[in-house]
């Protein structure tokens, strides 16, 4: 693919989660624009996850081990000497978080701080773009999007970790990457997805995988929230996006080393209801299927939602896609009988073709 002005050709990128639902989609879409993709996560969670289905594993330098271990990630760095890093690794469910707190904050804040530290040493080492989560505001249940200087929080375990590793990015975005002490020209910024759908994730505790598992079994899906509001968008989007702002942040000064937000339109927000009915007829299924209510409450958020204009503004980057568009291309990857490393590339092309028109 030639995108990006070829930015990515022979760049050796370093990708923490590379087995995970986003972190897969992410290897293959810089694979295809030529970089050379070192991968360092935890095992696929399930054979069907997008990594296993298109053989990642044999197409990349994959390396199986935790975000824990410094020593063995500080090896990584020393042998492959990666000049930019894209740091995706962590324990994704809010839910989870409550059964394993000390093990979400082992992760999600002892892992960032493994990968910054390393990244401050290193010589190599450029570009670190750190994921974290629209959770990591303190909700006030707006109905507006959160911008990014807004109040950093987190009820839960999960999102507070994903809160803390926004702090801890910044203290060292501003102790040794600012003008003054930047003496090699690093740079680090982070980024809040919105709640991202697409093909190959299986994760338990996540809506969309929760669905498909409902409709393959034939069993009605339990909807704790259903008019909670949540930012989709497509996998594809926010990848984009990120890849916009390595290449930015290489390029340019040290203004695109910051906090970004990346999340779908204000005139594209739906609730989870909506989200439930719209997959259950793109799969060709009946939404009777579908069961209300819970008996297990656990604090969620009722709104959440992401201002994106600074990404419009400075990256030029906005979601193309409609939330019908984004469910599409998710039902139909998981919707194919033979999904394969071509299939997901065939996806991409889609996507991009989309973003053209």
């Amino acid at each position: 693919m030639r995108l990006f002005n070829n930015f990515f050709v022979d760049k050796k990128v370093l990708i923490t989660g590379h087995t995970g639902f986003i972190g897969s989609w992410l290897t293959i879409f810089l694979k295809e624009l030529g970089a050379n993709i070192i991968g360092y996560a935890l095992p696929p969670l399930t054979p069907n996850d997008n990594f296993v289905k298109t053989d990642l594993e044999n197409r990349i330098t994959s390396i199986i081990g935790d975000i824990r271990d410094y020593s063995n990630l500080e090896k990584i760095f020393n042998k492959y000497n990666p000049e930019i890093i894209y740091h995706l690794a962590a324990q994704p469910i809010v839910r989870k978080s409550y059964s394993i707190p000390k093990e979400t904050y082992e992760i999600n804040v002892g892992g960032t701080i493994n990968i910054l530290e390393i990244f401050r040493k290193s010589n190599n080492a450029k570009i670190l773009i750190n994921l974290t989560t629209d959770k990591v505001y303190q909700n006030l249940e707006l109905d507006c999007g959160y911008c990014e200087d807004d109040r950093l929080g987190g009820y839960d375990p999960y999102s507070s970790s994903k809160a803390c590793s926004e702090l801890i990015t910044s203290a060292y975005r501003n102790s040794f990457f600012n003008n003054v002490n930047n003496n090699d020209e690093k740079k680090i910024s982070s980024v809040r997805f919105g709640n991202v759908i697409g093909g190959g994730d299986w994760q338990i505790e996540r809506l969309v995988p929760d669905i498909l598992r409902s409709i393959n079994n034939n069993e009605k899906i339990l909807i704790r929230n259903p008019f909670s509001v949540r930012p989709w968008q497509y996998v594809l989007e926010p990848l984009r996006g990120i890849l916009v702002l390595a290449m930015k942040m290489m390029n340019g000064n040290n203004q695109y080393s910051s906090c970004w937000n990346f999340g779908p339109k204000m005139d594209e927000i739906y609730n989870v209801e909506e989200l439930v009915e719209n997959i259950f007829q793109y799969m060709g299924k009946d939404s009777h299927l579908i069961k209300k209510g819970s008996e297990i409450h656990l604090h969620e958020t009722n709104n959440l939602l992401l201002n994106i204009d600074k990404a419009k503004k400075y990256l030029n980057w906005e979601p193309k896609l409609s939330f019908k568009e984004a469910i599409k291309m998710t039902c139909n990857w998981y919707k194919e009988s033979k999904i394969d490393y071509d299939f997901d590339v065939r996806q991409i092309k889609e996507y991009i073709n989309k973003i053209k028109e």
